[in-house]
């Protein structure tokens, strides 16, 4: 039995995807997301999700690691890893394009990739599936930012916990309770199957180590014992429900553009957030004169379904008159935006209290 949080239709297959052109960006893939709770396992997920909509390629854009304050948040990771497992033997699984794997080689770790999509030449990456078959085992396995991905993420730990013979586990995943407590309604994306609160990570495991919230509660980590994973958890399960007003951000950024058009306006992030919401701004009837982003592998390039061209920092100087409403889709980024633009704007941080 479940219960139905948040139903939305038409959102990207892969909002991190970008194109060469603004006609290919436009008919790209949607699909619809109807999410829900599970009453049994009290896991959040959207029951529309079809793994075979998905195909990551080069044209996919998701490093963050561009940002200082991102950077900083990678070494507060490394910072759990090394009170569990400084000195062991390490896999980490769907490592994407290798930046944390080689940030951990970079300080002496010894670590091996696997990720059946990774496009690098790092020959400590294995690309296939994580299974017994390739004869690995390491002390400790890390899987940051993969389990919201997967279809049946019980069942994917249980893959992992064979595959390795048991040993520890460090998983990240962004938090639910952070997207409903900031009205987040821009952090719910077709590619995110899973929605985890704190506590649904716990009843996962016997035996959890640590477990906590980093890069401002955005992110969920726990360091567990993979072989005590409990398939059916026997915690009593809390239903979650949305706020009445979880989408009003959007209203009133419609609002803040409309009444001064001659202001200029633009968003900072062309990540999933800022996809997700110069999106439905358009579909609200507004344009943006600027998406923004620092990553050099996304500027001059197109989102997905709206069609919007990315700008890079320097391109939105240029274009945006001093005072241009700036909506910044991340608050973690705000200071650091400010910084690089020298205070020139009129910052609207979506996702947080104020704005609210």
């Amino acid at each position: 039995m479940v219960h139905e949080l948040y139903r939305v239709a038409d959102l990207p297959v892969l909002q991190n995807r970008t194109f060469a052109d603004s006609a290919a960006a436009k008919a790209s893939a949607s699909a619809d997301m109807v999410l829900v709770q599970d009453a049994v396992s009290g896991l959040v997920f959207n029951q529309a999700f079809d793994a075979d909509k998905l195909s990551y390629d080069s044209d996919y854009q998701n490093e963050q690691a561009h940002s200082g304050q991102f950077q900083q948040h990678l070494n507060d990771v490394e910072g759990v890893i090394a009170r569990h497992f400084k000195g062991q033997q390490l896999i980490e699984v769907g490592c994407g394009k290798g930046y944390f794997l080689e940030l951990l080689s970079g300080l002496g770790y010894a670590i091996t990739g696997i990720d059946p999509a990774y496009e690098g030449n790092n020959n400590e990456v294995i690309k296939a599936p994580f299974t017994r078959g390739l004869g690995l085992a390491a002390d400790a396995v890390v899987l940051r930012h993969v389990l919201e991905h997967i279809g049946d993420p019980v069942a994917f730990l249980a893959e992992i916990a064979e595959a390795n013979q048991g040993g520890q586990i460090y998983i990240e995943v962004p938090c639910f309770d952070w997207i409903v407590e900031h009205n987040a309604w821009f952090d719910v994306f077709y590619e995110h199957v899973n929605y985890f609160r704190l506590q649904d990570l716990r009843r996962l495991f016997g035996t959890v180590h640590e477990a906590g919230h980093l890069f401002g509660g955005q992110y969920l980590y726990i360091v567990a014992d993979l072989g005590s994973l409990q398939t059916a958890p026997s915690e009593p399960v809390v239903r979650v429900d949305l706020p009445g007003n979880f989408t009003h951000s959007l209203a009133r950024t419609v609002q803040i553009i409309q009444s001064a058009p001659e202001q200029g306006a633009a968003i900072w992030g062309a990540s999933s957030k800022g996809v997700i919401y110069s999106l439905f701004l358009q579909r609200a009837g507004v344009a943006v004169d600027q998406v923004v982003d620092i990553n050099p592998a996304k500027q001059g390039r197109y989102l997905p379904l709206s069609g919007v061209r990315v700008s890079s920092p320097q391109e939105a100087r240029d274009a945006l008159p001093e005072g241009a409403n700036l909506f910044v889709m991340n608050s973690n980024y705000l200071e650091e935006i400010k910084r690089m633009t020298d205070g020139r704007y009129v910052y609207h941080a979506v996702d947080s209290a104020s704005f609210q």
